[in-house]
This record gives structure tokens, C-alpha cells and sequence, in this order.
């Protein structure tokens, strides 16, 4: 397991080690938390590009001592273009190609927004600063990581012939191995760009507007106008008061209300003092209720029956914790998705906190890599229906669900927590873990992290929708939860199906502690 404890100096968390020492090193010079962050979700976005990308969505969680949590959502809108008559003589949208690629892409103007923030927390590093690891890398390269290498070849049948791809994430056209160098050059300009003219370039400037030809080229939906209207937005974040405090996460599109619902239910159930099949049984069945919730209720705001607030009353989350049975499981035939994503944390020397997150759904996204700028581009909106009385049904303008939910909490005990994972379906059980075994069960961030986790469903690809656990849990445990009746799947240890998950935690004195997945290639990296 990869933690640290340190002194009051920061603390960065993300999944690969260069965007922990990129945002480290900010602090370092004096930067805020939110600074921190735009130097490692730059960076992030070239050494891990089969999580995320540029041309992906992002949402964030800040919070400075003493004042109210504040969120950023950051995700894009279907294109004027993207309807059903788009689509003719399709029964769905293709998940790969430029016809999945209907979405804007936010996270640029995400980062925009957000240090919008920072300067009124002081920041003061410009811009060409907290680009310049992520352009040094991206031109002279980044070895390979195991799961980018594992993925581009597990994928490479669907994503070779995307447009841009084999030129621009590929090696000689074949998938790179693990420790291979790869540079991505085109995208080291494009990222020298912003640096230069600005973030806003991305969606009103040359960039974008090189990347709406693009796009229209290979025949998205999407168009220069698309990216020129985008604006990522304030948003009022979600909350649940819990015994142990109280949690922050993002509201819908976002998943964000069921990690919160999860929580509340298992606040009002019987507590564990310690893990075993009671506790795993009470969890995953708070899981059923809040997505069963979720998948009735959370789409676009703008087209939503009741208000986000009603999921977390009091009433609602007593009426879910009452369904559940605490001898045997609901049955649980619910389909659901793929994601991929990076989960980012920072807490400043004074104590400001982000947690942060951003994606391009599927692996790879969209598999469509923009000549122009060499950004991969998400396939977010592959989630919208061609039928137009379904649920989600695609319309122009229409903001897809988000599985992406990034999480934040203030203990009583004094302590601030920024935690989060990726894995799609898998975000709020792998919160609901962190939270559980490091908040109410007393664990350090690096055994609640490192800890053998579960899977309600599938995610990364998988059809099933067992209950999926690692290998290193208690045989006996696993026994009782069969014979409970819970659908067991048993998976490899510390597999990559359980996300790739992170926390940063600050004390009441001041010390901070970090936690980095042994899943991922990330560390804690600390002042």
C-alpha cells in the first residue's frame, strides 16, 4: 500500500505518481490547493490517457476552513446537432468513433473556472506554470503504465481504426507494452497554446475552432459553435448530516446523490464494529436501495420530476433503510455501466481542500484523437437513448448522466477528507468503503484504501452484475454471504475492477495523511 503522513505543508493524491510530484511541487512553490490541481489533472491527462483526456468532463468539490463547500460542474451538453434524426437508420449510438463523440467536452473550462477560485485564495502561479510538466512530458514522454498497456491491447480490435488513434496512442501500430516511451507531441503543442492564449482558447479561440473542423470532418455532430457556447457552471453541492459528520458530493447529472444516499442508509442501520459479512451485507444493500433510487430519478436536472434534496430527506432514507433485510439480499437484475475515470485529492497548507475528478467515460472514450490538437475525445454521450420516450432520450443541449462524483466530508472529530475513486458504478461502493472503514470503523486512509473492496454489478467492460470480491477476503466471510444468498463472483486481488481509488485527510492539528491505491501508479506526495 502507498501512504504517507507529514507535516502541515500539502498533500497531493492522484492515480499516477507524475501527477502527484506535478502538483506537489506547486505547493511546493507556494501554490493553493486548486493550483495544485490544474498542474496534475494536465498532467494526469497525458500519463494516463485510457482514464481521461482533454476532451473529457470533470467535477469539483472546494472548500477553505470554516465556509461552505463549493462544487464546479463541469460536464458537456449534447451538440446542436445530436437528435434522433442524426442518427437515422441507427437503433442506438455507436459507442466508438466520431458518431459517439456528441458531447463538449468541459474539463478545460472546469480548470477555468477553478482558478477563477484560486485567485481569490491567493494564487498567484500563471498558468504557463502549471501546464509546464504536463507539456515536458507529453513531448518527451511517459513510460507506459500496466493498466494503459493492459487496456490499449484488450481494446485494440475497437479502437485501432478510430480516427487518430493508432497515430497518436499507438507505437508503430501496435498496442504499447508496459515501460514502453510514449510521446504525444501534438497534444504538447496544444497544451503550450493554452499556456499561452489561455484556457478559453480550447472552446473560443483557434483551438477550438481547429478542433469544430475536426470534429465536423470525421462526422461528430459536434461543432465549433458547440465548444464557443460552453461554459462550465457553480453549482450548489449535494449534503447528508451523518453521526460522523457530514458529506459533500456533486448533485445530478451526477451519481453523487447515491454515494450520499448510501451513506445515510447505513447510518440509520445497526453499526458494525468491525468488518465481516454483516458489514459487507448491510452495504451492498444500502447500494441496491440508492441506486434503484438513482436509476428512477437522476438524469439532467432540467428534466427531473423531483428535486436531488428529496433522494437525502430524512424520511426517504429511513423508508430505504427499512426495505432492508439483514438475513438475506434483494434480488439484483439491474443492468449497468461501464466508466473510466481519475479520481484526484489535495489539502494546502492552509487547510483549503479539493477533490476532483474528470473522464472520458468509456476507456479511451470515443477512440477519436483530433489531428489538430492531438486531444482524445470522451464518449460520455453514448448514455442518451435514440428512443424518444425513453428516460434519457437524446436532445440537443441535453446533459448526459454522469457516473463521475467526487467526494468531501468534514468529521466531527475535527478532521477534512477529500476522497474519491474511478470505475463507474463502482464510485459510490468504493466511497461508501473508504468512508466506512476510515471513518466509522477507525481505519488509516491506507488500509481503508488498500483493504480487499467489492463490486455490486459490472464496470471496466464487465457483463455480469454479480457480487464481485477479491480474492483476499476471509473465505468463511464470502461462504456466509453466499449462503445469505448473495451472488458471489470472486475476482483477482487488488484488481483493477475495483477502481483505482485515493483520500487525503487533514487532521485537527494540522497533519495531513494520504493514501494512494496499490491498484494504480499513483502516490501520496506530500511538502
Amino acid at each position: 500500500m502507498q501512504s504517507m503522513q507529514a507535516p502541515r505543508g500539502g498533500m497531493m493524491v492522484t492515480p499516477h505518481y507524475l501527477a502527484s510530484r506535478a502538483g506537489r511541487d506547486v505547493l511546493r512553490e507556494g501554490g493553493n490547493a486548486i493550483e495544485a490541481m490544474v498542474a496534475a489533472a494536465a498532467a494526469v491527462a497525458v500519463a494516463y490517457p485510457h482514464m481521461n483526456a482533454l476532451g473529457g468532463d470533470g467535477f469539483w468539490l472546494l472548500a477553505e476552513p470554516g465556509r461552505p463547500p463549493r462544487a464546479i460542474e463541469a460536464c458537456g451538453r449534447a451538440a446542436r446537432r445530436a437528435d434522433r434524426h442524426f442518427y437515422a437508420g441507427l437503433d442506438s449510438i455507436p459507442a466508438r468513433g466520431p458518431l459517439a463523440a456528441l458531447t463538449v467536452g468541459g474539463t478545460v473550462d472546469g480548470w477555468q473556472r477553478a482558478l477563477a477560485i484560486a485567485a481569490q485564495w491567493g494564487g498567484r502561479l500563471p498558468l504557463s506554470r502549471l501546464l509546464a510538466p504536463a507539456i515536458e512530458w507529453a513531448e518527451r514522454g511517459v513510460a507506459v503504465s500496466r493498466s494503459q498497456a493492459a487496456l490499449t491491447a484488450a481494446k485494440f480490435d475497437e479502437l485501432r481504426e478510430q480516427p487518430g488513434f493508432a497515430d497518436h496512442l499507438l507505437i508503430d501500430g501496435a498496442p504499447p507494452s508496459e515501460g514502453a516511451l510514449l510521446r504525444q507531441t501534438r497534444l504538447a503543442e496544444t497544451l503550450r497554446q493554452l499556456a499561452r492564449r489561455g484556457l478559453g482558447d480550447f472552446y473560443r479561440g483557434e483551438l477550438g475552432a481547429a478542433m469544430g473542423e475536426d470534429l465536423a470532418r470525421l462526422g461528430s455532430p459536434l461543432r465549433g459553435a458547440d465548444l464557443a457556447d460552453y461554459r462550465a457552471r457553480k453549482v450548489s453541492p449535494l449534503s447528508v448530516s451523518l453521526k460522523a459528520g457530514r458529506v459533500w458530493n456533486l448533485p445530478p447529472p451526477t451519481q453523487g446523490v447515491a454515494s450520499l444516499m448510501i451513506l445515510g442508509i447505513l447510518d440509520r442501520l445497526p453499526p458494525a464494529e468491525a468488518e465481516g459479512p454483516a458489514y459487507l451485507h448491510a452495504v451492498v444493500e444500502a447500494t441496491k436501495q440508492a441506486f434503484m433510487a438513482r436509476d428512477r430519478h437522476v438524469i439532467d436536472p432540467a428534466f427531473m420530476a423531483i428535486d436531488a434534496e428529496t433522494l437525502l430527506s430524512a424520511g426517504h432514507l429511513d423508508r430505504m433503510a427499512a426495505a432492508i433485510d439483514s438475513r438475506q439480499p434483494l434480488a439484483w437484475p439491474q443492468p449497468t455501466d461501464a466508466g473510466d475515470t481519475v479520481w484526484l485529492g489535495c489539502i494546502d497548507g492552509e487547510g483549503r481542500a479539493v477533490s476532483f475528478i474528470q473522464s472520458t467515460y468509456w476507456e479511451f472514450g470515443a477512440g477519436i484523437v483530433l489531428p489538430s490538437s492531438g486531444v482524445l475525445w470522451q464518449n460520455r454521450g453514448i448514455g442518451f437513448s435514440l428512443d424518444p420516450q425513453a428516460r434519457q432520450a437524446l436532445r440537443p443541449g441535453r446533459l448526459p448522466f454522469h457516473t463521475l462524483n467526487p467526494a468531501l466530508a468534514r468529521l466531527n472529530s475535527g478532521e477534512t477528507l477529500v476522497y474519491g475513486t474511478m470505475g463507474g458504478e463502482g464510485q459510490p461502493q468504493t466511497q461508501a468503503a473508504i468512508f466506512s472503514r476510515h471513518a466509522l470503523l477507525g481505519q488509516p486512509l491506507a488500509q481503508a484504501v488498500s483493504a480487499p473492496r467489492w463490486l455490486l454489478g459490472r464496470t471496466w467492460g464487465e457483463q455480469s452484475v454479480t457480487l464481485k470480491l477479491e480474492s483476499r477476503f476471509d473465505p468463511e466471510w464470502l461462504e456466509t454471504l453466499a449462503a445469505m444468498g448473495h451472488e458471489i463472483e470472486k475476482v483477482e486481488a487488488f484488481s483493477d475492477l475495483m477502481g483505482h481509488a485515493g483520500a487525503v485527510a487533514r487532521h485537527p492539528d494540522g497533519v495531513l495523511e494520504g493514501a494512494a491505491d496499490p491498484r494504480s501508479d499513483g502516490e501520496a506526495a506530500a511538502l
